[in-house]
């Protein structure tokens, strides 16, 4: 069985491979990537909603695995986070972390997500060339979070690279170091946060108690990583997609110019058009599932696709043309269901703010190089460009 989200173009450019399967049947057999064994592949609009909520897919990681060999050494913080449980588990860790992610949290870190924005974009040269990822994409979302855990400002662009090793497709042994580097830090953090209590979300998460019980070092641990990791990754990549999709659009660049107050209604429509999440993290069925017209039996591994589905012709015409006036907010970027990524409300926030700011202060921007020149990050899972050069004037 080949294995078309493996090759160099895919990385590229997945959406002509996305189009391609989903004309064939959005719910197909591929390999998965896991040393070849086989799963399913959801990259219709309908199915991979449905998929989402599906009581018949687990994403209990560590009982799939139970008993088998990988020949892997990832750390358990990482291979088991609260993305790789199910209720009651999942329900109960995420109940800890979500009043840190509320609108109304947000809205309060509003003024330093602007005050970090304007301070890395004073940076870069008035009229000149600058890296967008470097400048602008990662630091501000890695500093973002990495204030809201109280993690140091000497260690973020460790922690940073870290966390991008974690994504680094088909190397497995850069992925497993990088595991064990990030939980041994944020372990040391921990412990370093118990000896000097501050104001920090990882302090209010050691603290913390639900029903009673508090979390367990394990647990603690593995949290921790979660929104270390996930608290950026996924703004980055936005960031960096949206801008390019605004560079490639003069309309649209124009309407955010001349129009900063509609950015934030174009945000939902940015995000479905070139989704920061390619490939959502692992299911599989507990039981035979029945997924459109494909009935997908137990005991195998199930991909649903944010990417593609968000490219689904079905849902969204023109799907391939970003549309200022399309109401995209059932898009499938930040997943749906019990699992809809809880950083939502802040990714939203970081990247208006980012987009605002940018166009504001640098009106001329351009890319720098042909778009079929940027090289975009080696990872199914993530959707990210690895750099974006432009002149600012």
């Amino acid at each position: 069985m080949s294995d078309p989200l493996s090759c160099p173009e895919f990385f590229q450019n997945p959406y002509p491979f996305y189009d391609e399967l989903r004309a064939a049947a959005p719910v197909q057999q591929v390999n998965t990537g896991s040393g070849g064994r086989p799963g399913y592949l959801v990259t219709g609009y309908a199915e991979a909603k449905a998929a989402f909520t599906e009581p018949g897919l687990s994403k209990n990681t560590a009982r799939f695995f139970a008993g088998r060999s990988s020949g892997r050494n990832l750390h358990p913080a990482v291979a088991r986070t609260m993305l790789a449980t199910d209720p009651p588990e999942h329900t109960r860790l995420r109940r800890l972390v979500t009043k840190a992610f509320t609108t109304g949290a947000v809205t309060r870190l509003r003024p330093y997500i602007r005050h970090t924005a304007d301070r890395l974009l004073d940076a870069l040269p008035k009229n000149g060339e600058a890296d967008l990822v470097a400048g602008l994409a990662i630091p501000l979302p890695v500093t973002v979070i990495c204030q809201m855990l109280g993690v140091p400002e000497a260690d973020r662009a460790q922690v940073r690279t870290w966390s991008s090793d974690l994504f680094a497709a088909g190397e497995p042994q850069r992925i497993d170091t990088a595991s064990h580097a990030v939980a041994g830090y944020m372990t040391d953090l921990i412990k370093a946060k118990r000896r000097a209590p501050d104001d920090s979300l990882l302090y209010d998460l050691i603290a913390a108690r639900e029903d009673g019980e508090q979390l367990g070092e394990d647990e603690l641990v593995s949290l921790a990583v979660l929104l270390l990791v996930a608290g950026h990754e996924t703004t980055t990549n936005f960031i960096g997609n949206a801008v390019l999709a605004l560079l490639q659009h003069p309309e649209l660049l124009d309407r955010a110019r001349t129009q900063p107050g509609q950015v934030s209604s174009m945000l939902h429509e940015l995000l479905r058009y070139d989704s920061p999440v390619g490939i959502a993290t692992f299911r599989y069925t507990t039981q035979p599932v029945t997924l459109g017209e494909t009935e997908i039996p137990a005991g195998v591994p199930v991909l649903i696709s944010p990417g593609a589905a968000n490219r689904d012709p079905v849902q969204y015409p023109t799907p391939g043309c970003p549309d200022a006036e399309r109401d995209a907010r059932g898009h499938l970027a930040f997943g749906h269901g019990i699992h809809r990524c809880l950083g939502a409300p802040l990714a939203l926030a970081e990247t208006e703010i980012a987009l605002r700011v940018l166009l504001t202060r640098f009106p001329a921007l351009r890319l720098a190089v042909a778009a079929e020149e940027l090289r975009w990050r080696r990872t199914r899972l993530m959707r990210g460009l690895e750099s974006l050069p432009v002149f600012t004037g």
